[in-house]
């Protein structure tokens, strides 16, 4: 078998404890990039980059937001989609005052305005946690949607009460506006979610990233082990919550092209977080497997069947996706509640001990 760890040594504790420490891991996370950056823009038409890969990237990016807060630190949030809207109210906000500044720069600053937003509502987490928590982010999501509707101020007191997205270019290239090409736009939107992916990587397995999984394992141990819970429940948030607003900034900016409120709702939090539950708590890469599943898979019923002379109804092919993501989520919390990134690291171990893997 290619898969062997046999026969690669490490001569420091750097290399033993590197994100990808076997070489066909390396192999495999460089043709897989290669694809994304090469393969797909050449050969992929509009509707592929369109419609599956910039919406599958978005939601992975917002899916690593929640899991740094619910899977790494363990304090249960239903306000996501309410942080992915303070992002793309506050982008344009910036780009609409500012005109001249690079629309791009603005999509990662709305980060840091969900991020002071997040923090904000990740107050009572020192005194509530589990279901009390999650209630108090459910009012956050309230709250939040009534602003985007009722404060006209934030949509620039546009009659139809949705955000225009402006043409905006970078180096004479259109990459937002409907001048803007797919490609362009899909090839911004992974570099940025490559980008934030790797630094997300570096804080989970840092000194951050260890201090969240102590305070998700047991807080009133790791509060006695000297780590100050009100500040690393904070930073939590905040961390999140900025991922989230860039991720709703890429959404309006670089997806839609223009939204109303209501795509900021109670139902995209609740899909983001199936996303994670099903994809696997704790785990980036569990964030990108649960986005593929739930995005894409509407997308296969509609089209695979209609191949094979079996067109589906939109309606039938909703309640089929609806009846199989409610079959997984049980399926996966009641048999491998560290969902499919956990089925894809046990089927790797078998691999590098096969024929050995038990």
């Amino acid at each position: 078998m290619l898969y062997r760890e046999a026969g690669q040594f490490k001569t420091s504790y750097a290399a033993d404890q590197a994100v990808f420490p076997i070489l066909q891991d390396r192999i495999g996370v460089a043709v897989i990039l290669l694809i994304a950056f090469v393969v797909i823009p050449l050969t992929g038409n509009d509707f592929i980059l369109n419609a599956v890969m910039i919406p599958f990237l978005i939601f992975s990016l917002a899916a690593i937001g929640l899991n740094l807060l619910t899977g790494y630190t363990g304090l249960l949030s239903l306000g996501t989609g309410a942080f992915m809207g303070v992002g793309a109210y506050a982008c344009y906000k910036l780009a609409t005052i500012f005109p001249g500044v690079n629309i791009l720069i603005w999509v990662i600053a709305s980060g840091f305005f969900a991020a002071a937003v997040g923090a904000i509502f990740g107050l009572p987490s020192l005194r509530i946690k589990g279901f009390y928590l999650a209630v108090a982010t459910l009012a956050a999501q309230f709250f939040l949607e009534w602003c985007f509707t009722r404060v006209a101020w934030l949509y620039n007191y546009n009659i139809s009460g949705a955000i225009e997205v402006p043409t905006r270019t970078l180096f004479s290239v259109p990459v937002t506006g409907p001048t803007a090409s797919a490609a362009t736009r899909y090839l911004i939107v992974l570099t940025i979610v490559v980008a934030m992916t790797w630094i997300a990587s570096n804080l989970v397995r840092g000194r951050i990233g260890r201090m969240w999984m102590a305070v998700r394992d047991m807080d009133i141990a790791a509060e006695l082990m000297g780590i100050r819970l009100l500040p690393t429940k904070l930073l939590a948030f905040a961390v999140s919550s900025f991922y989230c607003g860039v991720a709703g900034a890429l959404m309006v900016f670089l997806w839609y092209g223009g939204a109303e409120s209501t795509v900021f709702s109670i139902n995209q939090s609740f899909i983001i977080l199936f996303m994670i539950i099903i994809g696997g708590l704790g785990s980036l890469l569990g964030s990108f497997l649960g986005a593929a599943l739930i995005y894409i898979l509407p997308i296969i019923l509609r089209f695979v069947p209609a191949e094979l002379g079996v067109p589906l109804h939109a309606a039938t092919v909703e309640h089929i996706t609806f009846m199989t993501l409610g079959a997984l989520i049980i399926f996966f919390l009641i048999v491998e509640p560290h969902g499919l990134a956990r089925l894809w690291q046990i089927g790797k171990q078998k691999l590098r001990v096969w024929p050995f893997p038990y």
